[in-house]
């Protein structure tokens, strides 16, 4: 896969996490991702595209200002590796740390399978430990 076909198919599923309670999600999401699409944070534990639109929609509530900027793309044959930053300011109680009016900036990377020009699986990770440094300060 060519780096502009790889960074324009992945497009619409960032786009989706950048302020996302302004946005269709669904319909964001649904554009490349297959409908037995499944994301991974770990052996065994994944959700799938139903249960991760709705998270993303439960971050949007939570974190209005929430983007997640590409940094960096890499293609190969049926892979897309993305580094990118997530940002933003919990307007309440996140992950177990009280609300403080505080923001958090991490890492994540996300390995992406295509499959037939459609998103098949995510596998990623998240710096949230870093996060939750962060906001409680």
């Amino acid at each position: 896969m060519h780096l502009e076909a790889a960074r324009a198919l992945v497009a619409p599923f960032y786009d989706a996490l950048n302020q996302p309670a302004t946005k269709d999600v669904r319909a964001l999401v649904e554009s490349v991702v297959h409908p037995e699409w499944r994301s991974f944070a770990g052996e065994g534990l994944s959700k799938d595209r139903e249960a991760f639109i709705g998270q993303v929609m439960g971050f949007g509530k939570l974190i209005p200002d929430l983007t997640w900027e590409i940094k960096e793309v890499v293609a190969a044959e049926g892979k897309i590796v993305v580094r990118s930053e997530a940002r933003g300011t919990p307007v309440a109680d996140f992950m177990g740390v009280p609300h403080g009016g505080r923001s958090f900036a991490v890492m994540t990377l996300d390995l992406h399978t295509v499959r037939d020009g459609r998103l098949v699986r995510a596998d990623h990770v998240e710096d949230w430990a870093l996060a939750l440094r962060q906001l409680r300060g």
